[in-house]
Parts: structure tokens; sequence; C-alpha cells
């Protein structure tokens, strides 16, 4: 009973280990493309110039709430002249005779006689110097400058996030292209093999009196044939990895991760064959909804064009001539500006209806995109469907192609097969080879066409 029960659990632990095991190599291989992917966004330059305009749609909209504070101002003046209109003051004609009387009476010279005044309208040496604080009323306008502000920082998210989006199609496109041409490498490595092995039946062969010349040169063929379609994988391994790492803006001889399991990932690719196509969740489409809140907006704002703009204001400061500052020069000033437009040539009237037309071409533009984005999506997962047949049945020629290459190949060691056929059946089973990795990539790219489509959130497939 104490041996079942310790095999048991030796079992279990061993079945644990096992899971944890399976679990952490599956989230290392999904991680990988994650890790792409968010160094793309890191390193990309054209995302970072997105959000750098995102910053300032940011900063504009800070702008406009910094609108409803206090202005504070030091506004000062200073102005000399001479000439220019004047006033007569006669004071020595009309207190002169006054005064003379008075001294008489008086037996004095108490009261000295003035002289007539002439006083210039423009002042000498005269400065005004005042602290001014403004503070908007009453403005509609600064209501729908930061709503309209605030709508704008949300399309240059939405702007920001359909670049990463399409980052992310072109980051996974690139990756697939990669690791589909270090597979084709590898078959074509394998075909190279297969045609070396048979050029040395060949020639072993011969050396028994059983074959034929012929059959080693038609192997030499083979083999550079071969060898320039081994060359031409190699360049295209070289030109997905250069592509990949500048898509990414990293160094271009920078070593790629294929440790990517691509099985996992057709596995997540065909769920997305019955997923809905619903393109409501898409950015454009969200983008389009809020460019049209913002001509709404800009409509309501232009039709309160005669609703009065009221400022108030506050003035604390000094103004004299020949510079003096006392008592007498230092005031202070409370005072209420209104701005009521009454006509202006109709203008606003104009300026409403451009608004409503812009409107509506934004509403048709929006419908016209979701019909469009919708036709895009069912395309896409039509063609995902399209190539996971063609995948699913070039496995199944893949596996007929190995069978038939091996009884061609061991008929031909036991002489009732020709070596014509052992090279068909290889041909065969090169090409069978290739088409599965092709369609199995194929299939991983339009599953990331369609969920960029139907902007589904970032999965490793």
């Amino acid at each position: 009973m104490k041996l079942t029960l310790l095999i048991i659990k030796t079992l279990f632990v061993a079945l644990l280990f096992v899971c944890v095991g399976t679990v952490n190599v599956a989230f290392s291989q999904s991680g990988i493309l994650d890790s792409y992917i968010e160094e793309g966004f890191r390193n990309n330059l054209v995302l970072q110039q997105k959000n750098v305009s995102l910053d300032k749609a940011t900063l504009a909209l800070k702008e406009a709430k910094s609108l409803y504070l206090p202005n504070i101002d030091v506004q000062g003046s200073y102005t000399t002249a001479t000439g220019g209109r004047s006033i007569q003051l006669p004071l020595g004609d009309l207190m002169n005779p006054v005064y003379a009387t008075l001294n008489q009476l008086t037996q004095s010279n108490n009261f000295p006689f003035l002289e007539n005044q002439s006083i210039d309208f423009l002042p000498k040496n005269y400065y005004d110097v005042h602290v001014r604080a403004s503070v908007p009323i009453l403005n509609t306008d600064l209501s729908f400058n930061k709503q309209i502000n605030a709508q704008q920082i949300a399309l240059k998210d939405f702007e920001v996030t359909i670049y990463k989006q399409e980052l992310i199609k072109n980051i996974k496109h690139a990756y697939y292209n990669y690791l589909k041409a270090q597979k084709a490498l590898s078959i074509y490595r394998s075909a190279l093999d297969l045609a070396e092995e048979s050029k040395r039946v060949n020639e072993r062969l011969l050396a028994a009196g059983k074959g034929l010349p012929a059959y080693v040169l038609r192997s030499n063929s083979e083999i550079e044939q071969v060898e320039a379609e081994l060359t031409q994988a190699t360049q295209n391994v070289e030109n997905s990895r250069l592509y990949f790492n500048a898509l990414l803006n990293r160094n271009q001889a920078a070593v790629i991760d294929t440790l990517y399991n691509a099985d996992l990932a057709l596995s997540a690719a065909k769920q997305l064959l019955v997923t809905a196509t619903d393109v409501s969740d898409r950015e454009e489409i969200k983008s389009l909804e809020k460019l049209v809140d913002i001509h709404e907006n800009l409509i309501s704002m232009n039709k309160k064009f005669s609703v009065p703009k009221v400022n108030g204001f506050i003035d604390l400061g000094s103004q004299a001539e020949d510079l003096r500052f006392n008592k007498q020069s230092r005031y202070a000033m409370l005072g209420v500006q209104m701005n009521m437009p009454l006509f202006n040539g109709n203008r606003n009237r104009f300026k409403i209806q451009q608004s409503m037309l812009d409107l509506k071409d934004s509403q048709l533009n929006l419908e016209w995109s979701k019909n469009q984005l919708t036709l895009s999506a069912q395309v896409a997962q039509n063609n995902l469907r399209s190539v996971y047949k063609k995948y699913e049945s070039s496995l199944k020629q893949l596996e007929s192609a190995s069978a038939y290459q091996r009884l061609i190949d061991k008929g031909y060691k036991a002489g009732t097969h020709t070596y014509i056929e052992t090279i068909d059946a290889r041909n065969q089973l090169t090409a069978a080879r290739l088409s599965s990795l092709v369609n199995k990539y194929q299939v991983l790219t339009a599953a990331a066409d369609l969920e960029r489509e139907i902007s589904k959130p970032k999965t490793s497939l």
C-alpha cells in the first residue's frame, strides 16, 4: 500500500514538472514575437514622431484650460511732446483785480499777482505704469476650444494606435518571412544531402558494375541545381534578416531569435476563422467619429457668435509728469469690458454653413469607411480560410510525397525502379516540403492581416 502511494506521488510530481516546463516553453515561444513588437514600438522613428504630435496636442489642451485663469501683466508707457492743442486759463485776468483790492484793504502784499496759464493737451515727460489683472467672465469660445483640443488629443492617440497596429502587422510579416526563409534553407540543405547520397549510391553501383556513368553525371547535375537553389535561399535569409532588423531600427547584423512554435500559432490562427468580422472597434472608425464630434462643436461655437464676451480687469499703478511718484500719482482702477458683435457682413453665417458642410462630409466619409473596412475584414477572413485549406492539403501532399520517395528509393536500391523515378520522387518531396512551409507561413501572415482588420488585441500569432 505504501509502495503504491509512493509511486502515485512520484508520478504526480513528475507530471507537475512536465506541465510547468511545457507552460514555460510555450510562454517563452509566445513572448519572442511580443518582445520584438515592443522593441519596434521603442525604436521606430515614425512612431516617435507621432508620439511627439500627441504630446503637442496634450500641451495645446493645457493651454486652452489656462485661458480661464487670470492674466497678470505689467504695462507701461512714457510720452513727451511739445506744441499741439492747448487750453488758455486766464487766471491773472480773473484773480489779479481781486488780489489788488485785497492788498489795498489789508495794506499788505499777501496776495501776489498771477499770470495767465496755457496748458497743453499733449503732456510732457508723462509716464503711466500699472499692473493689470484681467480675467474672462463670459466667453463661450474658451469652453468650445477646450472641448475641441481634448478631442484633438483623442485623434492623435488614435493615429498613434493605428500606426502601432500597422507596425505590429509589418513586424509579424517580416518575422514570418525570416522564419520561412530559414526553413526553406533547411529544406534545400536536406535536398542537397539526398542528392549527394544518391550520387554516392550511383558511384558504388558503378564501381560494382551495376550502375551507369550517366547516372553519376545526372547526380552531379542535380547537386549543382540544388546548390544554386541553396545559394538563392541563403540570400533570401540574409535579405529577410536585413529587412526585419531595419523595421525594428536596430543593428543590421543583430541575431534574430527563431525559437518560435509556429504550430501553436496555427491553432490560434484557426480560431480567427470563426471570429466575427466586426470593425466597430477599429481605431479608424473611432477617429472618424471623433472628427464628426469636432465639426459638431465647431458648428455650436460658430452659432454663438452673437453671445457677448465679457472680461473684467483691475489696474494698480502710477501716472504723473516729470517722473513724480507720490500719493497723488498712485491709483487703482476696476473695470469691465464687453464686446458684442452686431454686424460683420454675414461672415459668421457663412462660417456656420461651411462648418455644416464639413460635418456632412465627415459623416459621409465615416459611412464609406465603415463599408470599406467591413469588406476588407471579410476578404481577409476569406483569404485566411482559403490559405488554411491549402495548408491542410499541402500536409497531405507532403505525407504522400514522403511515402512515395521512400518507396522509390528503396525500389531503386533493389533494382526495381529507374534513377529518373528517384529524381522525380526527390523533386516531389522537396516541392511538397516547400509548399507546406510556404502555406504554413501564409496562414500566419493571413491571420496577422485579419487580426489587423478587426483590431484584435496583439497576440503572438
